[in-house]
């Protein structure tokens, strides 16, 4: 045989071999296509928080990854869940059934994400959870079919409610969100206060969404609590702080504290109304050079800066995908396993790591939310004040619940 010959039979044994490489993948590949469903409230009372905004942060990180996986496609579907535990239930079993969707992505309120995750446990799908709070995502609501990534309750309270009470704030008034991550801010932060000398002396529960908080700010008031703390979330605690400002909540001596404040929250409602709040949050836009860098991106895309839910979701697909790729499979518990065996170090995340219970763990930030006078801009919000390490913010596994943790 020549060279020549010996040559080209060379390059078809070379094309061969990755033609049967690559149709290997794609076979590994269900569909021939890696499809992910971004289920999110689009409309309502958490649509500024996540919504269209989290379907952009995911879309441009397919869009930053290649839009493929492997030689495989990418496709993404999306619904809105109305903040609907039905809703959500039955769109994510639709998009199983019907599209053979590979990963659920979004997932805010907590009473959907619950009904969603045994959903997917029932069906051998894929959850990542980016805007929900309920700490009992990963506790008695986990499962091995899905993964909990910006927060959750325990470190909100561990951050901000500790801040308070060693701040003077011993007595304390909850306004609550009568649904599962109402509850469980509710639990976590009266834990918390009453574990650092504070006390609980009163409390209410409202509907989820409400529209006129009047009657729970005079009860707050009535109270005599030296913090009203705000255990809702959204549109629902932007109506509660503007209630207060209007009844003179806070010029009669009380405080507030936001216990789940997001970014789009305090520029609603200006530094005026919030300046000096106390808050506990997994990321700030202008946290580093890295945060700046991917907020600045997604700036140019949405013309907002990102909240941590949004830039948690695409984190989180960034971290799916890679884990797809390396794999060389979309099935669901590979693709978790190879997630978990992967530190998360990326502008998102530091010391990121996915425990066994499905949660996210990093390092979360106390924040105050800076003056008019100390604000540089439309954006500057917000001044770190100190770090909670990992192993520090959230519920340790000796406290778990979860099924999967062997105590």
């Amino acid at each position: 045989m020549t060279l020549m010959k010996k040559t080209l039979a060379a390059s078809i044994a070379v094309a061969a071999a990755s033609s049967m490489a690559m149709s290997t993948a794609q076979a590994e590949i269900s569909d021939g296509e890696v499809r992910i469903g971004y289920l999110a409230d689009m409309s309502g009372t958490y649509r500024d928080l996540a919504g269209p905004g989290g379907l952009s942060a995911l879309e441009m990180a397919i869009e930053d990854f290649g839009g493929s996986v492997n030689g495989s496609p990418i496709v993404v579907f999306s619904a809105d869940d109305r903040n609907s535990a039905d809703v959500g239930a039955n769109t994510v079993r639709e998009w199983i059934d019907q599209r053979n969707v590979d990963m659920v992505a979004g997932l805010v309120a907590s009473s959907v994400t619950i009904a969603v995750t045994k959903v997917l446990e029932e069906n051998n799908g894929l959850g990542l959870v980016s805007g929900s709070a309920a700490s009992s995502v990963t506790n008695e609501h986990c499962t091995p079919n899905h993964i909990h990534w910006v927060y959750d309750t325990y470190p909100l309270a561990n951050g901000t409610a500790k801040a308070v009470v060693e701040q003077g704030g011993d007595t304390w008034f909850l306004l609550t969100a009568d649904y599962a991550f109402g509850h469980a801010l509710e639990a976590d932060v009266t834990s918390v206060v009453e574990a650092n000398g504070g006390q609980i002396v009163g409390g209410v529960r409202h509907p989820f969404p409400t529209n006129d908080f009047s009657s729970y700010i005079l009860q707050a008031q009535g109270s005599g609590a030296k913090i009203v703390g705000l255990a809702n979330a959204g549109a629902d605690t932007v109506n509660a702080i503007t209630t207060a400002s209007q009844f003179g909540l806070t010029q009669s001596g009380q405080q507030l504290a936001g216990l789940l404040i997001f970014l789009n929250d305090v520029h609603a409602l200006g530094l005026e109304a919030t300046q000096n709040l106390l808050l506990t949050t997994g990321w700030y836009w202008d946290m580093d050079d890295q945060a700046r860098e991917w907020s600045e991106r997604y700036f140019e895309e949405v013309g907002r800066m990102p909240t941590m839910v949004q830039a948690g979701i695409y984190s989180s697909t960034m971290h799916y995908l890679k884990a797809v790729e390396a794999a060389g499979t979309d099935d669901p518990e590979t693709v978790r396993a190879q997630m978990a065996e992967e530190p998360i170090n990326d502008f998102f995340a530091r010391n990121g790591r996915i425990r066994e219970d499905g949660r996210m763990v990093h390092d979360m930030y106390l924040a105050q939310v800076k003056t008019p006078e100390e604000s540089t801009g439309e954006w500057d919000l917000y001044e770190i004040l100190s770090t909670i390490p990992a192993e520090e913010a959230y519920r340790p596994l000796s406290e778990s619940q979860c099924k999967l943790v062997q105590n």
